[in-house]
């Protein structure tokens, strides 16, 4: 299902200048938070699951990852909407809303090249979610936000609860906006959760915030088990020899370019399978040997079947400011398809993958190409692959979902029953005056 909302032409020149305003909806339509209604309270007189709008700077359809394995979940629970960031073209100005599992929302706003200031951006941005809320019925919500930058127009709206998951210090990334640090310290004084995407994100972020919690990347095990049992190559693997190590992800400025390019010329006779996007840094800047093979990106659903072609899986990750803090979803997801695993020391990697004998690390060619070659030479170890299976028994997206509904739904009861009290002491003394009168 896929639903457009147009809106009216605005004079370009003058929201560039930030002398349009964006009319008033919220005003006009008694916009958040009205009170429920009878209708809106179940049996019992229990609420509603409020729903959740979620504001990211990733895009749901580009590589399937954290927000993706979390929202859906809470999609089986409530309704989500994913508003992402603006796109920008020639069309008209528009609000596009299509559907994807579980009934989760989409939401992309469609803005003319000309409105690219940040004053117009954030004055047409209001604008835009405050008509989504009207024509959707969004009452009672709850903020979810991946992106600080999202704070520049969601300050005047009153979720029942707000919900950081900081899944990177997005600060360090390459084009970085200057204010992003700013806006994420607004947000830490907003919301009521922090969730972080791993340990060390966890130690640099806990002491901003009175209620942050860890939450590492997760898997799904029955997904990526498939790869155990290999049916048969994808037609644009099947070419490709043997020994075959392999990358999925994104290759951005994080990839570890230099490592792959001279343990490639090193070892013409291993084959180098990378799968994913290349973003943020020009194609022609990555190595290019007859022996590195570049597949493009993939859906979530056919990564088993290239994983289960693959020798050995590999985290080429550089070490730098922008993977200081990540925690690789692909670390458990390689592992649950039984691949052996060589990485480059990532904290979050070392600790508790390497510091467990699960992954090897290597960061240099010479240690990276001794550490493939022992692996090589022993490509059955069913002690490892068990202490594989008992550790990702402990790990899956469900459970992640599961504490973190907890913790939300602990924070929106609280905040419930404080609104409760101060409603009931405002009518207390509105009688007592009363009486007194």
């Amino acid at each position: 299902m896929n639903t457009k909302t147009k809106f009216s032409k605005v004079d370009n020149e003058s929201v560039m200048e930030g002398r349009w305003v964006a009319p008033n909806y919220a005003a006009q339509h008694s916009m958040p938070v009205a009170p429920l209604d009878d209708s809106e309270r179940l049996q019992g007189g229990a609420q509603k699951t409020p729903d959740l709008v979620c504001f990211s700077h990733l895009r749901w359809d580009f590589v399937y990852q954290r927000p993706q394995h979390l929202l859906s979940r809470s999609a089986r629970e409530r309704r989500v909407f994913f508003v992402e960031e603006p796109m920008f073209g020639n069309g008209s100005m528009r609000l596009e809303v299509s559907e994807r599992e579980n009934g989760l929302k989409v939401v992309v706003p469609h803005l003319p090249d000309g409105l690219r200031s940040e004053i117009a951006t954030t004055a047409l941005m209001k604008e835009m979610l405050h008509r989504l809320f009207l024509q959707q019925g969004i009452r009672d919500y709850i903020f979810w936000y991946y992106t600080p930058m999202a704070m520049a127009f969601t300050k005047n709206f009153s979720p029942i609860a707000s919900i950081y998951d900081c899944m990177d210090e997005l600060s360090a990334f390459k084009g970085a906006h200057s204010r992003l640090a700013d806006f994420e310290q607004e947000l830490f004084n907003q919301v009521d959760l922090v969730f972080t995407g791993g340990q060390t994100l966890y130690e640099a972020k806990r002491n901003q915030h009175r209620s942050v919690h860890a939450f590492p990347s997760s898997i799904e095990v029955e997904h990526f088990g498939k790869a155990r049992v290999f049916e048969g190559d994808p037609l644009d693997q099947k070419d490709i020899p043997h020994p075959r190590l392999g990358f999925f992800g994104v290759i951005d400025e994080r990839f570890d370019i230099e490592l792959l390019d001279t343990v490639a010329r090193n070892r013409p006779d291993w084959h180098f399978v990378m799968i994913g996007p290349v973003v943020k840094i020009h194609p022609d800047t990555l190595p290019q040997h007859s022996n590195i093979h570049y597949l493009g990106p993939k859906k979530y659903d056919e990564l088993p079947g290239y994983l289960a072609g693959w020798d050995i899986a590999l985290l080429l990750f550089a070490r730098n400011e922008s993977t200081k803090f990540i925690s690789p979803t692909k670390t458990p997801e390689y592992l649950a398809a039984g691949k052996p695993v060589i990485s480059t020391s990532i904290r979050d990697v070392v600790r508790p993958y390497g510091e467990l004998g699960l992954v090897k690390i290597a960061d240099d060619p010479d240690h990276f190409v001794k550490a493939a070659e022992g692996l090589l030479a022993n490509t059955q170890d069913p002690e490892w692959l068990q202490r594989v299976d008992q550790f990702l028994a402990n790990i899956s997206w469900d459970k992640t979902w599961s504490q973190m509904s907890n913790l939300i739904n602990h924070a929106v009861d609280l905040k419930r029953r404080g609104a409760a009290r101060s409603q009931s002491a405002g009518e207390m003394r509105s009688q007592s005056a009363t009486v007194v009168a």
